[in-house]
């Protein structure tokens, strides 16, 4: 399966009354979301192992960012930058898109999910001006369908 088939869009106007969704991608060779799974051990007197997951802390990391004044991630991370903002002024939504999924009216499988955005840096070489950021996983999700040419998500 090619790795285009699985698409992360992130909402950049989370205070907006209409979410404003971007793809992340461009000038991006890697994209991964961490798991990062809490495992608790234990082992008894008999020598029996015993393993407990439960819960996942996940992250990704998306550098290098090069930015694009030209569209709505900039002035996203631009406003985190210029206002330093702290607290809920990060938060905002991501959604995951299966688009190997099965298509229903240009919709493919989806799950939203609130997260919060950490710039790491500004600045950069003479490449050009880069915001490399993270994005943190709170894990209230909500299964749905999203449609890449409209950029609408409908919960199930």
């Amino acid at each position: 399966m090619k790795r285009e088939l699985f698409k992360t869009f992130i909402n950049c106007t989370p205070d907006a009354e209409a979410a404003t969704y971007q793809v992340l991608g461009d000038d991006l060779e890697e994209l991964n979301i961490e798991m990062s799974a809490n495992v608790s051990r234990t082992s008894n007197i008999l020598g029996e192992n015993s393993i407990t997951i439960d819960r996942y802390e996940k992250t990704a990391s998306v550098e290098p960012y090069k930015a694009d004044s030209g569209t709505p991630l900039f002035t996203f991370l631009k406003g985190i930058i210029d206002d330093e903002k702290t607290l809920d002024e990060l938060k905002t939504d991501v959604v995951n898109v299966d688009v190997f999924g099965t298509e229903t009216s240009g919709a493919y499988p989806a799950y939203k999910e609130e997260v919060f955005v950490e710039v790491t840096s500004y600045g950069g070489s003479t490449e050009g001006f880069q915001i490399p950021f993270n994005v943190h996983f709170t894990g209230k999700r909500t299964k749905g369908a999203f449609n890449p040419a409209t950029k609408a998500f409908v919960a199930a």
